[in-house]
């Protein structure tokens, strides 16, 4: 863990409370987004708080990163930072030089383009932010093998499209385009990897937007009066907020968790675990959430449905809940023997994330 953390989160948390409103969530479904917010992180440094200092960057670590990322989702900032951040994390990753304008991934296994001397050529959906970054970190098939490539999105053609929560998610095409870059062929171990980074992103935003449906309700059923008294006063409405509560707690922990384990180099299954338990977690959230607020938390004029759509859009986007529970269940069968017992309540050291070499 990085010794500026703390620091790091309290400067990122006190920027976006003040510059991130319900108005300026808004003009993402209007079709614009925050490029004064990305400025104004980009110069404190925080867009390169992850890289590594021979490659210009601040020196920090994951766990920094993470939690920068998480605070993005609590505020629902409507900028392509985790894109960016986590397109040049994977560069780093697979030791491709870094890049300081906007971008944006493509992970999907099933979408990979094909690459053909040094030409990119194919078409991919969902890709967030497509339409206002620069670049694409995109995975590529080749004749050899699987790749992560970097390429210009000025050669793409682009078609508009957006997720629940009406952020941009955009189809992009390529005929022939000359890739930036090229990294070795990726083992399964690597693209693997790769996947675990990319959820571990997506827990971090989807904890932090946890986080502040919680104090959203918490918050409402003390200014919300029915027979002359707060509801959170009411049995059943206490017993709302307790389960919420908790909820929460178990989603930070299991944060925490994931960003231990990464720090340590070794995910030890701490990704799976998070990621299925988070499908109960938003289930149950974003649902008493909701029974909470009434109607009202529905309604354009409220904030908790920017929460809660962006949970569902980054629930059923990148890895499935069904990859990481056939995940764990083949490593139960195949490492348990004859006592499951044990095998859970020992120290297993899985697949570490190590970088791929050149």
């Amino acid at each position: 863990m990085s010794e500026m953390k703390d620091m790091i989160v309290d400067v990122v948390e006190r920027m976006l409370k003040e510059k991130v409103d319900k108005e300026l969530v808004d003009t993402v479904e209007q079709g614009h987004w925050a490029p004064e917010l990305w400025e104004l992180l980009k110069e404190n440094g925080m867009t390169d708080v992850a890289i590594t200092e021979k490659n210009g960057g601040a020196g920090g670590d994951i766990e920094d990163l993470l939690n920068i990322v998480r605070l993005t989702g609590k505020y629902a900032a409507p900028i392509p930072f985790t894109e960016t951040t986590f397109a040049n994390y994977l560069l780093e990753f697979t030791n491709l030089q870094v890049i300081e304008d906007l971008a944006t991934y493509m992970l999907c296994p099933n979408q990979a383009f094909s690459l053909e001397n040094g030409k990119l050529t194919g078409e991919a959906i969902q890709i967030p932010w497509a339409r206002h970054t620069k670049h694409l970190v995109t995975l590529a098939n080749s004749t050899e093998g699987t790749h992560l490539v970097e390429i210009d999105l000025s050669q793409a053609e682009i078609k508009l499209g957006s997720n629940l929560a009406g952020e941009p998610r955009d189809t992009v095409i390529f005929q022939h385009a000359k890739v930036s870059q090229v990294s070795p062929v990726l083992s399964s171990d690597d693209v693997h990897a790769i996947t675990t980074l990319h959820s571990a992103f997506q827990l971090a935003l989807m904890t932090g937007a946890i986080d502040k449906i919680n104090d959203l309700t918490v918050q409402y059923t003390k200014e919300r009066e029915q027979f002359g008294r707060p509801i959170h006063r009411f049995q059943l409405v206490q017993q709302h907020i307790v389960q919420l509560a908790g909820e929460t707690a178990i989603a930070l922990a299991a944060f925490n968790n994931v960003t231990e384990a990464l720090q340590m180099n070794n995910q030890n299954s701490e990704v799976a675990y998070a990621r299925i338990r988070f499908e109960e977690v938003i289930q149950a959230v974003t649902t008493i959430s909701h029974q909470v607020h009434a109607a009202i938390g529905t309604t354009h004029e409220h904030s908790l449905h920017q929460f809660t759509r962006r949970l569902w859009s980054w629930r059923d986007e990148g890895t499935s809940t069904s990859y990481w529970t056939n995940l764990v269940a083949t490593q139960l069968l195949e490492n348990s023997g004859d006592s499951l017992w044990e095998y859970l309540t020992s120290f297993s050291s899985n697949s570490p994330l190590l970088k791929v070499e050149g």
